[in-house]
């Protein structure tokens, strides 16, 4: 079912998690025990796939997309590839909008892969969310190769810079950026 949603993508213009950060992604989850994930963009599918395949056979992937028919294209993906349909929870809206009305530190991992702008509030959202040793992961970090050069200045790549240095200087997480996809910045919350 990752072609199904991978196609899905291409055709939608969405930008999917690479077969690297996604089997990453599965290992994490598989490694934390994940009963309980929160995914900010829940594009078509592909980096759900991943989550779902690591997670415990009991847990539950919370995805947050504003397009409701990404959400419809992912659940087609998921229910093709086995699962029930009550391993997901699609909640359409803004991130910014939903993330506040989830339970604190009841996740063990959070999955962002949104806007980018808006990603030092999903790392405040997601300390909230998480228990302590749950991580957070966001995609995209190296914005095709913008992160690295110092002359570019535009919002995305700025909001990038800020999120990997304060995710460094944080002394609440572990962090590490893994030369994954298009970058993956992870940090376990202590």
């Amino acid at each position: 079912m990752l072609t199904y949603a991978r196609a899905q993508a291409a055709r939608t213009g969405v930008q999917a998690v690479g077969p690297s950060g996604g089997a990453f992604l599965r290992l994490l989850a598989a490694a934390l025990g994940a009963k309980a994930v929160a995914e900010i963009g829940t594009g078509t599918g592909v980096s759900g796939l991943y989550l779902l395949r690591g997670m415990r056979p009991d847990g539950i992937l919370t995805t947050v997309d504003p397009e409701p028919i990404r959400q419809e294209l992912a659940r087609e993906a998921y229910l093709a590839a086995g699962f029930a349909v009550s391993r997901a929870r699609f909640i359409p809206g803004r991130a910014l909008d939903v993330l506040p009305r989830l339970a604190d530190g009841q996740y063990d991992l959070v999955f962002c892969d949104g806007d980018p702008a808006e990603s030092r509030s999903y790392l405040a959202e997601s300390l909230r969310l998480l228990r302590p040793g749950g991580a957070v992961c966001f995609e995209g970090v190296f914005q095709q190769g913008r992160l690295t050069d110092p002359a570019l200045e535009d919002p995305r790549t700025v909001a990038m810079r800020e999120l990997v240095q304060a995710v460094r200087e944080s002394k609440a997480l572990v962090p590490a950026l893994l030369p994954v996809s298009d970058g993956l910045l992870c940090a376990v919350k202590r």
